[in-house]
């Protein structure tokens, strides 16, 4: 029994060190040159390494954290601040997982599951990431018409079924080239960006306020509805499909496959995303603050939807641009998010089932998964229910988090897998300690709903 076992993990190690001729993305695989050499070399190789980071962060601020973070900020002022940072820093340590396990191995997660267990068991695998990307979906659907509603009145029904348009956007530029989605998707980043440094700059927070509340609470675990937020707001900052997203995505970069090379393209991949995630911490601590400008004030407890945040900006700092920046900065982010959607799909679905399908018609199925909830409860129980939707999203998100993270961490610890690449100690604990209280957290969670309700 024994012997059989050994030679069944032999066999799926041995694809580990098998020539990879099955890509992640093959129409941008090591697409983008990388280039050095010369007085500005470092400069040159992290222009050439940046981008794919900014595509991972891109889902850290999408509309299912707009939703966690003004209940957050409006319940509980700054307090969960110290939840957002919390969750950015496991989100680092874990993207850095994810670019070692692509440019060490050549597999992204997906693959590597497939790779690695039994059929069964990545199928099992394959159907909790699709439920994760479809709840993702569902956030950027329901943002992104929540979006087109406050800019230019659209009913938000017929806002979620405008929103199947970008499935041309995306095609179209999944055809131009990898750099170009990188471009735009840091453009739609930076305009987020500006709008928010816009709207703190009006509210001016305290900052001692802020600064208390990076600090973490012990409340937070003994209160349910603070800790049920803030386990939203961990699996809309921790999202599982960009796990999948990231260790394919580093990939498109042609860097020399030699163990010195390999070293620096995860040395500039992680400065990438470490960078573009710190960008995403600003943008939903922003949120949380401009959210806390509410609490403890009369409009506190009518922060019940995003629209109703848009309404009460312009009264409550005397702005009227305020509720307009808001607007803009959820439509961008709804519209970024759908361009990174669209690439954990196919990763998800060619890595877990070496299936190769045409890719509209994968956007269109995730779409159409998305958008028929929402559609659903739209239609049934009114305009009113969708940040609770989009609340029941983020915790869908997080409960999927410990089945993407547990074989994320065994194999990058696996040194017949890694190498010399191999997760050093302290990572081995810091990286553990995060899927332990990833899986606590959320089986807590799970207890307090079904037995408190």
């Amino acid at each position: 029994m024994n012997e059989d076992t050994g030679k069944k993990e032999e066999m799926r190690d041995s694809a580990w060190r098998r020539e990879v001729t099955e890509v992640s993305l093959p129409e941008v695989h090591r697409s983008v040159t990388v280039r050095g050499g010369g007085r500005f070399s470092f400069f040159r190789k992290m222009a050439a390494y940046s981008g794919p980071g900014f595509l991972v962060a891109v889902g850290y601020m999408d509309p299912g954290n707009w939703a966690t973070d003004l209940e957050g900020g409006a319940k509980f002022g700054y307090t969960l601040l110290s939840v957002i940072l919390l969750s950015n820093l496991m989100a680092v340590l874990l993207q850095h997982l994810c670019v070692k396990l692509g440019i060490v191995t050549g597999r992204d997660l997906a693959q590597a599951c497939r790779d690695h267990y039994p059929r069964p068991v990545a199928y099992f695998q394959w159907v909790l990431c699709e439920l994760a990307i479809a709840a993702c979906d569902l956030a950027e659907v329901v943002g992104s018409a929540i979006g087109l509603q406050l800019l230019f009145g659209i009913p938000l029904l017929w806002g979620c079924l405008i929103t199947c348009v970008d499935v041309l956007l995306v095609l179209w530029l999944q055809n131009r080239g990898f750099r170009i989605v990188e471009a735009i998707v840091v453009a739609l980043m930076i305009t987020i960006g500006g709008c928010f440094a816009a709207e703190l700059f009006l509210v001016r927070p305290s900052l001692v306020g802020v600064l208390a509340g990076l600090t973490p609470q012990v409340e937070i675990l003994g209160n349910r509805e603070m800790l049920y937020v803030s386990i939203g707001i961990l699996g809309a900052t921790v999202m599982p499909h960009n796990l999948y997203l990231h260790s394919s995505i580093v990939q498109t970069r042609a860097f020399t496959r030699t163990p010195e090379g390999k070293r620096e393209a995860v040395k500039f991949a992680t400065i990438d995303s470490t960078v573009a995630l710190f960008f995403a911490f600003f943008i939903n601590a922003a949120i949380l603050v401009l959210a806390a400008s509410f609490h403890g004030t009369p409009n506190q407890d009518k922060i019940k939807e995003i629209q109703d945040a848009y309404n009460l900006l312009t009264p409550t700092l005397g702005v009227t641009v305020a509720s307009t920046l808001f607007a803009v900065a959820l439509l961008a982010s709804g519209q970024n998010s759908t361009i990174t959607g669209t690439l954990a799909g196919q990763i998800v679905m060619e890595g877990f089932l070496n299936l190769r399908i045409a890719r509209w018609i994968r956007r269109l199925v995730t779409r159409g998964i998305a958008i028929l909830p929402a559609v659903f409860v739209i239609a049934i129980f009114g305009e009113e229910k969708t940040t609770e939707l989009l609340l029941a999203s983020q915790v869908v998100l997080s409960m999927q988090l410990g089945f993407a993270v547990w074989p994320l961490m065994r194999f990058t610890s696996d040194r017949r897998k890694m190498g010399d690449f191999v997760n050093p100690i302290w990572i081995k604990v810091c990286g553990w300690t995060v899927a332990f209280v990833i899986i606590t957290l959320n089986l807590k969670l799970l207890f307090d709903t079904f037995v408190f309700g």
